[in-house]
């Protein structure tokens, strides 16, 4: 495929650096007292989930999550809070969806309601809107300052919705075992993914279009690449013998992320996505390892991790720790926690391919470990974030500092105590795997 050429040239580096790597074993849990609730356990009799084996999950840790929820059965209360905010979430999304591409006021450029659609979020009309101007045409770029009209008339916020419905519900249903909770995700993913009605065609040709300027951008595969692994870890979840959720459905979403993964391999965006030297070719590859993964290339998707250090790490991450490309930025404290969230769920896939990606030191000492280190003043509080932010959230490097304090980070795991919830609650000990926890919206 184009990309595994594009890949070549980097690997050979990597391999050296990466192949005597080993990758370190997940620490074991230690269990509360033995007290199961009788809904959990009475949920998890007539859930028809497979207890025998780990989910097949691509970031997520499955053994870790068996164990976790062998804790949760037995009634540890250290995680009943955190399950009570995990069912919270997953209780909002039950009244509503699901979503559908088709749904849009008007459909992408080319016509085919089936195309997802979004509007570069940091564009702006530079004319009053007039019959002969409708759109307000040319569009400026104004860095980090969202267009609100970006929010309505395309697909975005619905498949947002999509990505966290799915993932919140899934992981619900797996730890208490409700049917109701497995049924909507698998409603949700239906209506977006499968039913031909309303399925989404596996392409992202009309993402971040600019009005009067451009029908789609290969920045808009970042749309995808930031959340899609949570909807296959959450398939994966539902694999173990979710109600409502057949093998007919198991086949049909593996065909589209298959269609899907060929896409970003093979189109004229992807392999420009690809070939971006800053958070984007970073969510790139670790969406492109995920996704090979999870359709069974595995030799691709390793060659994707393993070349992560040359291609990546070296020339994204500074000797300091620093990444230069983000601190530009005018939100440079969520870029440079959001580069990071792509790192360290590269970093999770690798270690199920025998790749330690904490492990891998650049040239001039450039590793994840310095990058996660160089945000820690800032993400306890010790210190203020000197570079541009126009909305600082402290809480934005929760889930990476917490991802290398498990990686064996000592400075990371000093200062778990320190860090800020998200709104919500810090889920970490449910979904150990880092999201984006703070907002570009604001």
């Amino acid at each position: 495929m184009s990309a595994r050429s594009r890949l070549s040239l980097t690997i050979a580096a990597a391999v050296v650096t990466l192949a005597s790597l080993t990758t370190p074993s997940a620490s074991a849990r230690t269990a509360s007292p033995p007290v199961p609730p009788a809904s959990v356990r009475a949920a998890a009799a007539v859930s028809g989930r497979t207890a025998s084996g780990p989910p097949e999950t691509v970031v997520l840790d499955g053994d870790r999550m068996r164990r976790t929820r062998a804790r949760v059965e037995k009634g540890d209360r250290r995680l009943a809070h955190t399950l009570r905010e995990l069912t919270a979430r997953a209780d909002n999304w039950l009244d509503q969806g699901p979503w559908t591409v088709v749904d849009k006021p008007k459909p992408a450029p080319g016509g085919d309601v089936h195309d997802y659609l979004s509007q570069a979020p940091y564009w702006w009309p530079s004319q009053p809107a007039t019959a002969a101007n409708p759109w307000g045409c040319p569009y400026v770029q104004r860095d980090g300052q969202r267009n609100p009209e970006v929010d309505t008339g395309t697909d975005r916020q619905d498949v947002e919705k999509v990505f966290d419905s799915t993932y919140d519900l899934a992981l619900a249903w797996y730890y208490t075992g409700e049917k109701r909770y497995a049924v909507k995700a698998a409603q949700v993913l239906r209506t977006w993914f499968l039913d031909p009605a309303t399925r989404m065609n596996p392409n992202l040709d009309h993402g971040q279009f600019i009005p009067c300027k451009y029908d789609g951008r290969a920045i808009g595969v970042i749309d995808f690449s930031q959340s899609y692994t949570s909807v296959l870890d959450a398939i994966a979840l539902l694999d173990t013998g979710a109600p409502g959720w057949s093998r007919r459905d198991r086949a049909a979403m593996l065909a589209w992320n298959t269609g899907y993964r060929d896409w970003l391999t093979d189109s004229a965006f992807g392999k420009e996505e690809g070939a971006a030297r800053n958070n984007h070719g970073t969510f790139y590859d670790m969406q492109l390892a995920a996704l090979a993964y999870a359709t069974g290339d595995r030799d691709l998707a390793r060659r994707t991790v393993l070349a992560v250090g040359a291609l990546r790490i070296d020339p994204q991450i500074a000797a300091d720790g620093s990444q230069p490309q983000e601190l530009a930025r005018t939100r440079s404290w969520h870029y440079s926690t959001f580069d990071l969230v792509a790192y360290t769920r590269l970093a999770a896939i690798g270690r199920k391919l025998g790749v330690d990606l904490w492990a891998y030191r650049g040239p001039d000492g450039q590793s994840l470990f310095k990058a996660v280190d160089h945000l820690l003043p800032a993400a306890t509080g010790a210190e203020p974030w000197s570079h541009p932010e126009l909305e600082f959230h402290r809480f934005a490097a929760s889930d990476v500092v917490r991802a290398a304090a498990d990686a064996g980070d000592r400075a990371a795991r000093a200062a778990v105590p320190e860090l800020e919830a998200p709104p919500g609650g810090d889920l970490w000990e449910l979904r150990p795997a880092a999201e984006q926890l703070d907002s570009i919206t604001g």
